[in-house]
C-alpha cells in the first residue's frame, strides 16, 4: 500500500499524535498478553482484538511488525498490586490440579480463542516461566542503579528514586500517605507506590513455582516479566505497548519504572495504546471477581461464532466503553451473515483480480474514492465504526461495478479479518428436508401457495430455511 500518516492516540500525552517508528518501516509493538489461570472472558478478548486491527492497519499499511505478546503463567496476585491471592494457586486449587497443568490448560484455551476470533498469530510469544534469567538480570541492573531496597526477605523497587514516576497517568503521588500504603497490606514498603520485584519465602511458602536467584530461592513480581520481555526481544526502546485500560494506572506505570530506571533510556515507550472496557451494563466493567463473566465458549454455546463477536467489536472505537448484549450481538450475527453473502453474490461477478496486482491505478474514481477514506479512517486511531459504515455505503453505490466491490471489501478484509474471502460451505440436506423441498417446488410450479408455505413451514421447523431468489432459483440453508 502506499505510505500514508497514520494518527495513534497516546495515553502519555493524553492525544493523538502521527506514529513515526524509531526504524523506518518497521514497528515493535508489545502486547500484555493473559493471566492464564482461567478463561479470558469476552472483555478480555475485546483488548486482543484491538491489538489485532492496529497490528492488521500497520501491516496494511507496508510496515513489518514484531509484535511479541507475553503469557503470564507464573502467578501475580489477585488485586494486580502486591497483596492478595496468587492467581496461578488460586487457580490449582479450584481445579485440584498443579499450577503447571493450570497453566499449559488455560494457555491452550487462550490460544484458542484467539484462532477462533481470527488473531494473528503474535511474532513472538514468550512466557514468564521461560525468562526467569532475564527478570533476574533487570533486577540486578535495577539494584547496580540504586533503585532497589531488601525488607522482609523481598526485593523492592524505591518509586521515590524517580522524579517522574507515574508519569503515564498523571500521577501525584504527594496526594498518596505512607499510612495508606501500611494500610493497603505490606509494612515493608518504604514508600506507598513501591512494589516487589522478587519474592522469597517471606511470602506463601507454600509458593509451587520457586527459582534460585541472587536475591534468595522465590519468584519474581508480576511487573518486572513485561518489561524485561519486552525489551529483550524489541528493545531498550520501542514503538508501541498495548493493554486494557485496567493495565495503566499499576503495570504500566511500574514497567515504565523498571525499563527506564535499568536502562536510563526516555521514553522507553513512545507510543502506549489502550483499550477500554466491555461492559454489561452502565458502568459496569467484565470481570471474573465480580462474577459478571462470559467466555467465547459460552457464546458459542448460544449459537454465536468468534467472527460474529469480533464484528460487533467493530461497532465500538476501542478507547471508548462498548456495552454488550446478546440483543446486540445478535444483530451483528445478522449483520455478518449478510456482509458474507453479498461478498459470495459478488464474486460471482469478480474478474479474478486482487488490488494487488491491480494496482490503485487500476481503479475506477469512485473506486479510488472509497478506498482513499477507508485509508483515512483506518489510520486516524482505528476509526473502525466508520470504517463499517463505508462498507454498507460502498454496497449500496450503483456507481461502483460488482467487480471493484468485491476487490475493495476483500482488500479491507485484511483489517477487518473477518475471514470474508471464506469458500462458501455447501450445507448437507438430510433426505427428509430435500423430500419436502422438492413438493414445495412441485406446489409452486402448480401455484398451490398454500401448500408451499406449509412445506417450507415444515422445512424452517426442521431447522432448514428455503431462500428463494429473483430468478426463480432457490437455496436452502441452515437456521441455527
Amino acid at each position: 500500500m502506499d505510505s500514508h500518516k497514520i494518527y495513534l492516540y497516546n495515553t502519555a500525552s493524553k492525544s493523538k499524535s502521527e506514529f513515526k517508528p524509531l526504524v523506518s518501516g518497521k514497528a515493535g509493538m508489545y502486547t500484555c498478553g493473559p493471566t492464564v489461570y482461567h478463561y479470558a472472558h469476552i472483555g478480555n478478548l475485546r483488548t486482543f482484538v484491538f491489538n489485532d486491527f492496529l497490528r492488521r492497519m500497520l501491516s496494511y499499511f507496508g510496515y513489518e511488525v514484531n509484535h511479541v505478546m507475553n503469557i503470564t503463567d507464573v502467578g501475580h496476585l489477585t488485586d494486580d498490586g502486591d497483596s492478595g491471592e496468587d492467581k496461578m494457586l488460586k487457580g490449582a486449587r479450584r481445579e485440584k490440579k498443579t499450577v503447571w497443568d493450570v497453566a499449559k490448560f488455560y494457555t491452550d484455551a487462550f490460544l484458542l480463542d484467539c484462532k477462533k476470533l481470527n488473531l494473528l498469530p503474535a511474532s513472538v510469544l514468550c512466557k514468564a516461566t521461560d525468562h526467569i534469567k532475564e527478570q533476574i538480570a533487570m533486577i540486578e541492573k535495577l539494584q547496580e542503579n540504586g533503585l532497589t531496597y531488601q525488607a522482609g526477605g523481598n526485593i523492592y523497587f524505591d518509586s521515590s528514586k524517580l522524579s517522574d514516576y507515574g508519569k503515564l497517568v498523571g500521577l501525584d503521588v504527594s496526594k498518596i500517605s505512607e499510612t495508606q500504603a501500611r494500610v493497603e497490606g505490606d509494612s515493608n514498603k518504604k514508600n506507598p507506590h513501591d512494589f516487589v520485584l522478587w519474592f522469597t519465602k517471606s511470602k506463601f511458602d507454600e509458593q509451587a513455582m520457586k527459582w534460585e536467584s541472587p536475591f534468595g530461592t522465590g519468584y519474581p513480581g508480576w511487573h518486572i516479566e513485561c518489561s524485561a520481555m519486552a525489551s529483550k526481544y524489541l528493545g531498550e526502546q520501542f514503538d508501541i505497548h498495548t493493554g486494557g485500560m485496567d493495565l495503566a494506572p499499576v503495570h504500566h506505570i511500574n514497567e515504565i519504572a523498571q525499563a527506564e530506571g535499568a536502562f536510563g533510556k526516555t521514553p522507553w515507550v513512545k507510543t502506549w495504546m489502550h483499550g477500554e472496557f466491555l461492559v454489561l451494563g452502565k458502568d459496569e466493567k467484565m470481570s471474573k471477581s465480580s462474577g459478571n463473566f462470559l467466555s467465547l465458549s459460552s457464546l458459542e454455546e448460544k449459537g454465536f461464532s468468534g467472527l460474529d463477536y469480533r464484528y460487533f467489536l467493530l461497532s465500538g472505537h476501542y478507547r471508548k466503553p462498548l456495552t454488550f448484549s446478546f440483543e446486540s450481538l445478535e444483530g451483528a450475527k445478522v449483520a455478518r451473515k449478510r456482509l458474507q453473502e453479498k461478498i459470495w453474490s459478488l464474486k460471482e461477478k469478480w474478474a479474478g483480480v486482487s488490488l494487488d496486482k491491480l494496482g490503485r491505478d487500476g481503479l475506477s474514481e469512485v473506486a479510488l474514492g472509497y478506498l482513499e477514506v477507508f485509508e483515512s479512517r483506518i489510520a486516524d486511531d482505528l476509526n473502525m465504526p466508520q470504517v463499517v459504515a463505508l462498507v454498507w455505503d460502498l454496497l449500496k453505490d450503483n456507481d461502483l461495478s460488482n467487480n471493484e466491490k468485491y476487490i475493495l471489501l476483500m482488500d479491507f478484509d485484511n483489517v477487518f479479518g473477518l475471514d470474508l474471502g471464506a469458500k462458501k460451505k455447501e450445507v448437507e440436506v438430510p433426505e427428509e428436508v430435500a423430500v419436502l423441498v422438492t413438493k414445495r417446488q412441485a406446489a409452486r410450479v402448480a401455484k398451490d401457495w398454500a401448500k408451499g408455505d406449509e412445506l417450507r413451514d415444515k422445512v424452517r421447523a426442521l431447522g432448514y430455511k428455503i431462500q428463494d431468489k429473483p430468478d426463480g432459483s432457490f437455496e436452502i440453508v441452515r437456521v441455527n
